[in-house]
């Protein structure tokens, strides 16, 4: 019998321990929905997951929590009743408090406004210079094109130099952006996300410069991890060359 309540008493404390309370709460209103599915979600061991859900009849106003062991990229997603094709998801950096995000039906991505997050404001400040990027990319992308179509080898270099060039821009504006926000979770998730096969010696200055509470956090330790194996890749890489 004593063996018995031990093991109960085990199993509630580890239930206990699972079901974390929710530290994470999005709020907010899709305008001119009427009926539908929103979810929370999140990447796990590189599966989406749903975190929450709640289903929308009339009221356009919603509320869905999870928990964050720290901040990290959540997805809000909308599956619609009537099977129209503009479900969408919206991408947004979820940290603990509350994340309101109010949107429309129409546009339901373009539209979101996301309030609540220092790192996702950061990530919007950087998305907007990697707008400027990509604007001038595709200019560049046209020049060649119309300098292949007419044969000019001169301007089929130039524009090959400009796309390096610019290109290297792009990867050191990323490094000083995570490196200038060193203190907040957005800068190894940088690192990650969009400067993964850049040299080795930048990503170690990301993160060398980050703060301890931001090595400990997921990107982090997704970073030290990402760090790690690189290494070791190109020490096998070397020895390959070496033979």
């Amino acid at each position: 019998m004593k063996k018995l309540s031990l093991l109960l008493l085990v199993l509630i404390g580890i239930t206990a321990c699972s079901e974390k309370e929710n530290n994470l709460f999005v709020t907010g209103q899709v305008k001119g929905l009427k009926k539908g599915t929103i979810y929370l979600q999140k990447i796990d061991d590189t599966l989406l997951i749903n975190v929450d859900s709640i289903q929308i009849n009339g009221d356009a106003n919603f509320e869905l929590g999870g928990y964050l062991e720290s901040p990290q990229i959540m997805y809000l997603f909308l599956e619609k009743a009537d099977n129209i094709e503009y479900d969408d998801r919206i991408e947004f950096f979820a940290e603990e408090g509350e994340v309101t995000i109010n949107t429309t039906l129409k546009n339901f991505q373009v539209d979101a406004k996301v309030v609540g997050s220092v790192n996702q404001e950061k990530l919007m400040d950087y998305r907007k210079m990697m707008q400027r990027f990509n604007d001038k990319n595709l200019e560049l992308i046209q020049m060649n094109f119309e300098a292949q179509r007419d044969e000019n080898e001169e301007l089929i270099i130039s524009t090959n130099e400009q796309f390096d060039k610019l290109l290297t821009r792009k990867y050191l504006y990323t490094v000083n952006y995570a490196m200038n926000n060193k203190d907040l979770e957005i800068a190894p998730y940088l690192a990650l996300s969009e400067v993964f096969d850049a040299n080795i010696k930048y990503l170690d200055t990301i993160y060398t410069s980050l703060t301890p509470q931001v090595k400990k956090s997921k990107y982090g330790k997704d970073l030290k991890s990402f760090l790690k194996e690189r290494r070791k890749n190109e020490k096998l890489a070397e020895k390959v060359e070496d033979q």
